[in-house]
């Protein structure tokens, strides 16, 4: 796969023309190269540390499709290693440090979404005579436990039957019709779930299989409950201490929206496993968890669990129903703390997480607005903060704000000017600290491990690309920034070579 030389982001307000923008990139891009290290940054680049030149060459990568910088924190001394560091690169989740520091920054880590539940009827003796309407606001983190809260706060509130329908409202984000193979041609990997602003439990299905000797067969136990789907509560239990595919051996059927089957079996010597799946059916997915915790806690409900419509919607918001005023109970369910959100996003690098933050800062972040929330938006509102607080440094191509994209590019030289601005703000630890610590925890448990301990670091990998870069502390007790990017059909190859770099750098080598 090729990959252009410069970004290729177009500014959505106030558009100079094509050549003005070229010449400002220019412009810039000399600014953010004397503003993070100095003119010393101008001289000739150093050749590549051996031990990076070697693993390369093991992978079978060119220097010329790999971005390297190591430089320290505060920018006053020219790069320990700097190789292509202009250059713009697709990083794939590398690009998550964009859109968590600026939702850290814009939003602020005490950030609540606000999951809302409205009456539109009459309350009488625990009898809900109408609807319940429930209000998606974009929680990236509305997992089935807390579904089941919210739901129980309800009844415990005094409705604990529905003479009506359960409607939901999702608007708070707008149109994101996406077909989830569209990536990769593999719509059921949790990482391609899309984004959703009532999103319940990632519109995954949660199976755990457990050996059960006594019945020779494997338990299945499913979360969260999901009304009209049938989940077979056990596979037959294959007396062996091997453990192999177990997945492919279940032989799963999940391409039936109502039903679940396993065909094959399931080794003893697996023991306790966990299968997550996204739903075959994603758009029905929030509408099934619900009816089916709902009925779980011992709610009634007469009528169905269905979208509402926009006129519908309308309708409620003149009445003051969505805003509360007129509904005879409101409960309001928010979110964890954005702070924990991004741990999430960056430790484990969470794709739909990644996209909520992203649409978040369209929704409430732009210009102190609040609309729907959108790719345009959050690409115009990370693009307007990027503009606002690092001018000096070239801006990213935006996507998603995932880095689950083909197209999102970056430079070394710009992700270094966003971590050194990051660790001199007071938003510092809040972002390092969410990043994987080296041979502890995260994407990079099992990495660089001369280096453990001693390197905070974010991952990217896509088909054709590998990227790390974060925080290192050196053995001279210099702090450094270490970037490291490869795009090449053998970029998964050369993750050794990335590893190699992030020891380099907190062993001070030369």
């Amino acid at each position: 796969m090729a990959f252009p030389a410069s970004p290729q982001t177009p500014f959505s307000y106030g558009c100079p023309s094509a050549c003005q923008l070229r010449r400002l990139w220019v412009a810039l891009a000399v600014a953010a190269t004397l503003c993070l290290v100095g003119p010393a940054a101008l001289a000739a680049e150093p050749r590549l540390p051996k031990a990076i030149e070697k693993a390369l060459a093991r992978a079978q990568v060119p220097a010329s499709a790999v971005t390297l910088l190591v430089v320290d924190v505060g920018g006053q001394r020219p790069p320990r290693l700097s190789h292509r560091a202009g250059e713009a690169m697709n990083p794939a989740s590398v690009i998550k440090l964009v859109t968590t520091y600026a939702a850290l920054d814009v939003l602020g880590p005490d950030f609540l979404w606000k999951t809302h539940v409205t009456m539109d009827g009459s309350i009488q003796g625990g009898l809900l005579d109408g609807n319940m309407v429930v209000r998606g606001g974009g929680d990236p983190k509305l997992v089935v436990e807390r579904l089941q809260a919210m739901l129980t706060q309800v009844q415990a509130s005094g409705v604990r039957a529905i003479r009506g329908d359960i409607v939901l409202d999702r608007s708070a984000f707008g149109d994101l019709t996406a077909n989830a193979a569209e990536f990769d041609g593999e719509p059921l990997r949790p990482y391609n779930t899309q984004p959703d602003a009532l999103l319940i439990n990632f519109k995954t299905l949660v199976m755990t299989f457990t050996p059960d000797l006594a019945s020779g067969r494997t338990l299945v136990r499913t979360e969260p409950p999901m009304a009209g789907v049938q989940v077979d509560d056990s596979v037959l239990l294959s007396r062996t201490s091997f453990c192999g595919d177990w997945r492919s051996d279940l032989r799963a059927s999940v391409n039936n929206p109502n039903r679940v089957q396993f065909l094959g079996n399931y080794a003893s010597g697996c023991g306790e496993r966990v299968w997550p799946s996204a739903y075959v059916d994603p758009t029905s997915f929030a509408a099934r968890a619900i009816e089916g915790s709902w009925r779980l806690l011992g709610g009634l409900l007469t009528g169905q669990v269905r979208e509402a419509t926009a006129p519908e919607l309308a309708m409620l918001r003149s009445r003051g129903t969505l805003s509360g005023q007129t509904s005879p109970l409101r409960l309001e369910s928010p979110s964890l703390p954005l702070l924990d959100i991004v741990r999430d996003v960056n430790k484990f690098s969470n794709n739909v997480m990644a996209q909520h933050l992203f649409l978040s800062l369209g929704l409430h972040g732009k210009l102190g607005q609040t609309q729907a929330g959108t790719f345009e938006a959050g690409r115009a509102a990370v693009q307007a903060w990027w503009l606002k607080t690092l001018p000096a440094a070239v801006p990213p191509a935006l996507d998603n704000g995932s880095g689950l994209s083909r197209t999102g590019r970056i430079s070394a030289r710009s992700l270094a000017a966003l971590l050194q601005h990051a660790a001199k703000s007071t938003l510092a630890d809040a972002l390092a600290d969410s990043l994987p610590l080296v041979g502890v925890d995260g994407s990079m448990r099992e990495r660089a491990k001369a280096a453990t301990g001693r390197a905070q670091i974010k991952t990217g990998s896509l088909r054709d690309v590998s990227a790390v870069a974060g925080y290192a502390q050196g053995a001279s007790g210099s702090r450094y920034i270490v970037i490291g990017i490869v795009n090449h059909p053998n970029a998964s190859a050369a993750r050794p070579a990335l590893n190699t770099l992030i020891e380099w750098a907190v062993q001070d080598r030369k």
